[in-house]
């Protein structure tokens, strides 16, 4: 009786921390939660920094966050049998699983917050300017400032201090309006019942910072930009599905889709989504893009605008004093430092107050909470993601020249062209280990890439086993009938990933691999550099690590990732979203069919099926579902709640002031 009392009491700790990680619940109610099982204070610490996630690398390309949403994908009318109509707004709602909480449990305030009503991009007013300077720590240096040719969370991130989507999704997926005016809906006339187009309409009295008025004509040329091929945009997956962009009038657009569009909400909305001035880059688009002046000092119309960026180190903005929210913003200064590492970062925020927040950070449960207790400076929040640490696995032979380049697509790896050999590795992986030793309850051991939304997650089993691994190997007579074993595995540099690599090379090496380790300075690892082949997007590796999630709760972009035609390689100046180099034609045409599904019943089914064929080829082997934290200075006033869907601390930093 005693070891089933303690097996309960376990559960309910477990199924605290998915709820942290899905991003369900905030502090404050993990907080209570955990009081009332009489939980230690270690294990409160460890479950409040797992409230939420960051990536390295940005959902529908790659290097962005990591943990789950709690919303189904955006398919019928908040439940309404009329299955043919797309929803009106987002976030109307809630997955069998957080209903099941709800019911189980009281529910929290974001459970019963169900109302699709958009807000507006705006608070009480205050005083624009007189709060100086904030400081904002990425140890993954921003190399890029234009986020549709950038690669990663930090380059996205940094970029959107100065540029502006139409429009974000907040908690529960409810519209928050930044240039739109309104958000479209089937009642007014906006939105085609049957997804084919929706109209935006625009708000006025919008000005870039250099002054000129923001218009339609911004709006279309923005998808233009994208659209060209030879433009390389790694966002161009959001746009895939557009046929055309129509200026109705100076303030609205209609974007027409090729089909039926069960994921219109994505297009100018969120991380892949800000509008570029038509009058700045309308001479710089298709090959001349990657050249731009404006990539590296671009001109927007958010809430600061660029002073100086130093690529790979620091960006330094300027208060926009013709903002076009009233009162906003409030700091005269942003400074996003790059560089260093997660541990010296978050130091710098909670023990010497050296700076205002730290992001990403990926460091030992233990160690943080050892800061946070004994530094006095910070406190550690929860920043909700999507996201999973996995190993990429590379199809092609990064060892093979073709034409000057390695890892292209016509080419093969020499082991993992073996399946026998991916499953050998997928069983090498002790994710239970990995999970508790170094993140704590701010991850969950994952069979699953796609860990959001809860409708589309799998939960495909995983374990580790040895034997069952060398009993693969065997069948392909490995390693005699090879000519190597030898095996490149390739991350960013960060404690916890060194340790991770550390871990499946002793278990490879058990095997008879022979596993040289590389770490590459994140900066690096994680930029758009063509001419670098140490980035992610070259993956010139055998095998490669770090974290990705959707930014959509309907990935259909996000799923791009997998696509043959989709490929990075010479040809795309390696912006192609699929590292892997897997091919496989059956999977495009589910991805086709999920473009288009408007019923929520066959999304699952379609995304059940699609998602199934990447986990039984072993793709790529999911190892941690990831929750993660950050650290705020206790001068700010940071706010609890956040979404998944929005870029923080970025999204809010409009509206921060001092505590």
């Amino acid at each position: 009786m005693e070891d089933e009392t303690l097996t309960q009491h376990q559960s309910k700790i477990d199924e605290l921390r998915e709820r942290a990680l899905a991003g369900g619940m905030n502090r404050r109610d993990v907080l209570k939660r955990s009081l009332a099982l009489g939980l230690s204070a270690p294990v409160i610490a460890g479950l409040l920094a797992a409230c939420g996630g960051d990536d390295d690398d940005d959902d529908d390309d790659d290097d962005d966050s990591g943990a789950a949403a709690t919303n189904t994908p955006e398919s019928s009318d908040g439940g309404d049998d009329d299955a043919t109509e797309p929803p009106s707004a987002p976030g109307a709602n809630q997955d069998a699983t957080a209903t099941a909480e709800a019911q189980a449990d009281e529910p929290t305030e974001e459970e019963m917050a169900d109302d699709p009503t958009p807000t507006e991009e705006s608070s009480e007013p205050m005083t624009r300017g007189g709060g100086g300077k904030i400081t904002l720590l990425y140890w993954q240096a921003p190399t890029i400032l234009n986020m549709h040719l950038g690669q990663g969370t930090k380059d996205f991130h940094a970029g959107q201090v100065v540029l502006e989507p139409l429009a974000y999704l907040g908690v529960g997926e409810e519209p928050i309006l930044v240039l739109a005016a309104e958000w479209p809906s089937v009642e007014a006339g906006t939105l085609d019942p049957d997804g084919n187009f929706v109209i935006w309409k625009l708000k006025e009295g919008v000005v870039w910072h250099d002054g000129e008025p923001f218009s339609a004509e911004d709006v279309a040329f923005t998808y233009d930009y994208i659209s060209n091929e030879e433009t390389t945009a790694t966002t161009l997956g959001t746009y895939a599905a557009v046929e055309s962009v129509e200026v109705v009038d100076e303030y609205t657009v209609q974007v027409n889709f090729s089909s039926p569009n069960p994921a219109w909400f994505d297009v100018f909305v969120g991380s892949n989504g800000p509008i570029i001035p038509k009058h700045v880059l309308e001479d710089q688009v298709g090959a001349a893009a990657r050249d731009a002046e404006f990539n590296l000092n671009p001109i927007g119309t958010g809430a600061w605008k660029v002073r100086e960026f130093l690529p790979g180190d620091t960006v330094l903005y300027d208060i926009n004093e013709d903002y076009h929210i009233e009162g906003i913003p409030y700091f005269d200064e942003v400074e996003i430092k790059g560089g260093g590492d997660a541990t010296s970062a978050a130091r710098a925020v909670m023990v010497t107050g050296e700076a205002d927040w730290a992001w990403n950070l990926q460091v030992e449960p233990e160690i943080l909470e050892q800061m946070e207790s004994d530094g006095g400076e910070g406190r550690l929040v929860a920043t909700p993601g999507t996201s999973a640490e996995r190993i990429m696995i590379n199809f092609a032979d990064p060892n093979t020249e073709v034409d000057g380049a390695f890892s292209e697509p016509t080419t093969q790896h020499p082991i993992w062209q073996h399946k026998e050999a991916r499953e050998a590795l997928n069983l090498a992986i002790q994710r239970d280990l990995i999970a508790t030793q170094l993140y704590g309850a701010a991850g969950v051991a994952t069979g699953d890439t796609l860990n959001v939304p809860a409708s589309f997650k799998l939960n495909w089993p995983w374990e580790y086993n040895m034997d069952a691994a060398a009993e693969k190997l065997a069948e392909i007579d490995f390693p005699d009938a090879f000519d190597s074993t030898n095996i490149l595995y390739s991350t960013s540099v960060n404690s916890v990933r060194q340790k991770n690599q550390e871990i499946v090379k002793a278990d490879l090496e058990t095997l008879g691999f022979s596993v040289e380790l590389k770490s590459v300075d994140s900066g690096v690892f994680f930029s758009s550099d063509a001419g670098n082949p140490d980035t992610y997007g070259h993956h010139y590796a055998d095998m490669e690590m770090y974290t990705n999630g959707p930014s959509s709760p309907y990935p259909v972009a996000w799923a791009e990732r997998y696509r043959s035609d989709d490929i990075a390689q010479q040809s795309n100046n390696w912006s192609g979203t699929n590292i892997t180099r897997w091919n496989n034609p059956d999977f495009d045409a589910l991805h086709d069919r999920a473009k288009t599904a408007i019923d929520e019943q066959e999304q699952i089914d379609i995304w059940t099926e699609m998602m199934s064929l990447v986990y039984t080829d072993i793709v790529e082997v999911p190892i941690v579902w990831r929750g993660g934290a950050a650290a705020v200075h206790n001068r700010i006033a940071w706010v609890e709640d956040v979404s998944p869907w929005t870029p923080t601390p970025i999204d809010q930093l409009k509206y921060w002031t001092l505590a």
